[in-house]
């Protein structure tokens, strides 16, 4: 399986694909990390979603050029590139993207869900994403930590602290049956925090996943 990071951190694509790894032990299925050249160093608007999107489709080109890839995830919240990759591969392989695998996760079973995330620049574009999927029935809106996601993203316990804070406020305030956390680089974070609060966690990269294993089960892959 290839995981595909549309930011340019390798650090960032390494942690995701040691996720999934984990993730998927015990299926016998590899995971390959590839990022992208060029593009955003991090995804925190719209315009460096858009931006994402061409970069996003060239790294899967390429990697599944080199063959030997059963899946693809697109390791960011916004799924940039997910549909125009579903476009080129057909039915070859199962594409996945992280966000639209958690928001399912999280919305399972009529359950009440909110996301949290550390960019409230993309609050909107979660919204309509939610939208898109036929989800927002269920979707109690995004609580954002606040500052700048970069500089807090550099600090891990901070970072802990301030997601741990936004999931609360989705419960308590929200009613929020279940919290998506939303971002691929925020994974460790999101694995932290399945164990430390009272409703479920959604980890996106473990969503994908579990998508990828259903999907590919399915196909008797």
């Amino acid at each position: 399986m290839v995981l595909v990071n549309p930011n340019t951190s390798t650090a960032t694509t390494r942690m995701m694909a040691s996720l999934a790894r984990r993730a998927l032990a015990g299926t016998g299925l590899p995971v390959r990390g590839v990022t992208a050249a060029h593009g955003p160093t991090m995804l925190t608007d719209p315009a460096t979603l858009r931006a994402a999107v061409p970069h996003t489709v060239a790294a899967a080109r390429v990697a599944l050029a080199e063959g030997g890839a059963a899946a693809l995830i697109v390791g960011a919240f916004g799924d940039p590139g997910v549909a125009e990759l579903r476009a080129a591969v057909g039915e070859a392989l199962p594409v996945v993207g992280i966000g639209e695998a958690a928001l399912a996760e999280a919305a399972a079973d009529g359950r009440r869900f909110g996301v949290a995330t550390t960019t409230p620049l993309l609050a909107d574009a979660i919204t309509g994403h939610v939208a898109r999927l036929g989800l927002g029935p269920g979707y109690t809106g995004t609580r954002c930590t606040a500052g700048d996601p970069r500089r807090l993203t550099a600090h891990p316990e901070a970072l802990l602290t301030a997601l741990e804070d936004a999931v609360r406020t989705c419960v308590l305030r929200d009613g929020a049956e279940a919290v998506v956390i939303g971002g691929g680089p925020l994974g460790d974070a999101a694995a932290a925090l399945r164990t430390r609060l009272p409703v479920p966690v959604i980890a996106p990269i473990p969503a994908a996943c579990t998508r990828v294993a259903r999907l590919l089960a399915a196909a008797g892959a």
